[in-house]
């Protein structure tokens, strides 16, 4: 593993093709979707609706006690964490395997926009859905017209 990516100026999206070469372990097919770090995130919809903001996290397989949501300073937080721990005996071997799991997503909230007391959270189908409010005041006015006096 190198400490350092080389950079190539000709062609900055290209990874070097001599660092994968060296770097990649070959024979483990097990991780191909994740990092190289081993870890993974689970992929997010932000949609900004006029009376809100709709926050999707896509986590299936999950319970919704395997969820944290926390806001602090505007900083809305959703983490996870999961510990398995499986154990297999028989008469001529022990197996004990374990598995951790775990992310934390943050997002910034406008200051200002949203009612931060009224952020609401549902977890359906794999998917998590965090509705945000926004204030009377962020939503978007009607168009009117202006008399000339």
């Amino acid at each position: 593993m190198s400490l350092m990516k080389r950079y190539n100026p000709e062609f900055p999206s290209i990874p070097s093709l001599f660092d994968n070469l060296w770097s990649r372990d070959w024979m483990d097919w097990t991780n191909l979707n994740f990092s190289d770090t081993n870890t993974t995130l689970p992929a997010v919809n932000v949609i900004e609706k006029d009376d809100e903001f709709v926050i999707e996290l896509a986590a299936p397989g999950m319970k919704k006690d395997d969820f944290k949501i926390s806001l602090d300073n505007n900083v809305l937080t959703i983490s996870s964490e999961r510990k398995n721990e499986k154990e297999e005996k028989s008469e001529n071997y022990s197996r004990r395997e374990f598995s951790y799991q775990s992310f934390q997503r943050s997002f910034t909230l406008p200051v200002g926009r949203v009612e931060t007391d009224k952020v609401a959270a549902r977890y359906n189908d794999g998917i998590l859905n965090i509705q945000i409010p926004k204030r009377e005041e962020a939503r978007p006015k009607p168009a009117r017209e202006i008399e000339i006096s």
